[in-house]
């Protein structure tokens, strides 16, 4: 019998009113197992649990918020082989790429157990005589983080890390792709020894679980990480409110290659950034902008590599690109394939479907010339696809990247530490690489972006405490 994914409510593993089924991208025919799915009674239990318990644990000691993060770091960490292949087989990322999340996510834990011993304030002399005032920073309170597919561990990690390590309680939503990676999660979580309600976890539909979520006036914040039509609803439901907001929802990143780039560099970082993780990444580079001396020159080496790449079963030795996650997020890539070749865009290779020893979601990578007014140069497709655009020089690549309405990362591929100044300064996005892959950041720096990619505080680092606690000001006449 497959296993059963629970839900955790209240310090206790709950059934659901219904059950789901979870399966291998890179293999149909092998179920990782059945899941829980609440309706909104059960969602609003958790939610009672979180608010009955928020104040026990927003009084406790820095000290016990570090050794429960700590441990559940350690624990991460000791286990990412094994939690690596279950991510592998379960949301089809290659297995180095998901025990290199699992470690991720185990260093995200230990990082903000340490945030914990650190929370700093202010203490100043009032205008007044004979006043102290005191700046501090306190729990926002109940707290739900809805989080997405593409990376099960590492995204729920840099949510519920910081919401613990500031004393706030966690009613945690994971998308329904990905069961088995939260049910392993909350396991871990469950055992480091926080009291009953500090942390729920709550599967089900974004329609029924997530809804009740937005709706509920025990919410304190919303932290969601997904697609922009169901981040602006959750803004617009939410803010009436006054609940306290937190949006990551997506780019349409740009990759920069100069004139005097090194070209095997430049390729190297389209590749990993376009492809690896099957271009399920918010932060992937699908927009390749070249400057016109070299524009051919990388086009041609960037289409032999990419017909190169191993595409096959993600716990394969030696796969490059895993599969891609489901049936309906494959459906979507092979519909922007299509709208590019109807529009005028130029198929270089790939886009086809392919066909491995095991049934699965396996699609060839997909490379275009396109024009800047495309739907594939404009539109996140969130899979194995980029295009190339063509730019007559340095100040119109710059003008390229910004025509758009996202501004998550941005990169630029050249030798000119004065170029490479000038593109940090004037890239409108949130983070910025020079001659390095967009995809790929960090777990102790801010993570986010600008425009219509994010709203609200950072995620990750210390600035992610803007989001996870409230400032109170207080005054004291000596």
């Amino acid at each position: 019998m497959a296993q059963l994914f629970k839900h955790y409510i209240n310090g206790r593993w709950e059934t659901g009113v219904t059950i789901g089924v979870s399966e291998n991208p890179s293999d149909l025919a092998d179920v990782v197992g059945e899941f829980a799915r609440a309706d909104a009674n059960q969602t609003e239990q958790a939610l009672r649990a979180a608010a009955d318990a928020r104040g026990a644990w927003a009084d406790s000691t820095p000290q016990r918020r570090f050794e429960v993060l700590d441990a559940i770091g350690s624990e991460l960490i000791a286990r990412k082989e094994e939690l690596g292949k279950l991510l592998a087989r379960e949301e089809g990322k290659t297995l180095p790429e998901a025990i290199a999340e699992a470690t991720r996510a185990g260093m995200i834990f230990k990082f903000f157990a340490g945030e914990a011993l650190r929370l700093r304030g202010d203490r100043l002399p009032s205008v007044r005589p004979g006043v102290d005032v005191e700046v501090t920073r306190e729990p926002v309170g109940v707290v739900a983080l809805i989080a997405p597919w593409n990376f099960p561990l590492a995204i729920p990690a840099w949510k519920i890390a910081p919401a613990l390590a500031w004393g706030n309680s966690v009613v945690f939503k994971p998308a329904e792709l990905v069961p088995a990676c939260a049910f392993a999660l909350a396991e871990i979580i469950a055992r480091s020894g926080l009291p009953a309600g500090v942390f729920n976890l709550v599967m089900g539909s974004g329609r029924m679980v997530g809804q009740t979520l937005v709706d509920s006036p025990l919410v304190d914040a919303i932290s969601f990480t997904g697609s922009v039509p169901v981040g602006e609803g959750i803004l617009a439901a939410a803010s009436a409110r006054r609940a306290k907001v937190q949006l990551e929802m997506g780019g349409k990143n740009p990759l920069i290659v100069l004139a005097d780039a090194d070209m095997d560099q430049a390729v190297e970082c389209a590749v990993q950034g376009a492809y690896f993780s099957t271009g399920q990444r918010c932060t992937a580079s699908s927009r390749l902008i070249v400057e016109a001396p070299v524009h051919q020159a990388f086009v041609d080496r960037l289409r032999e590599r990419v017909r190169k790449l191993k595409v096959d079963h993600a716990l394969k030795r030696g796969t490059e690109i895993g599969p891609v996650v489901d049936a309906r997020q494959l459906e979507t890539v092979r519909g922007y394939i299509d709208i590019g070749r109807s529009e005028g865009a130029e198929l270089l290779c790939g886009g086809e479907l392919i066909e491995r020893e095991t049934r699965g979601h396996y699609l060839a990578p997909a490379l275009f010339l396109a024009q800047p007014q495309h739907r594939i140069a404009r539109e996140e497709i969130f899979g194995p696809v980029a295009c190339v655009l063509r730019a007559d020089d340095a100040e119109h690549a710059l003008a390229l990247a910004n025509d758009t309405p996202f501004g998550l990362c941005a990169g630029v591929c050249t030798r000119s530490l004065k170029q490479a100044s000038h593109f940090k300064r004037q890239l409108q996005a949130g983070m910025v690489m020079v001659n390095l892959p967009t995809a790929g950041v960090d777990p102790h720096v801010p993570f986010g972006g600008r425009k219509g990619s994010s709203y609200g505080p950072r995620e990750q680092g210390a600035y992610a405490a803007e989001f996870y606690t409230t400032v109170k000001t207080a005054y004291t006449l000596a």
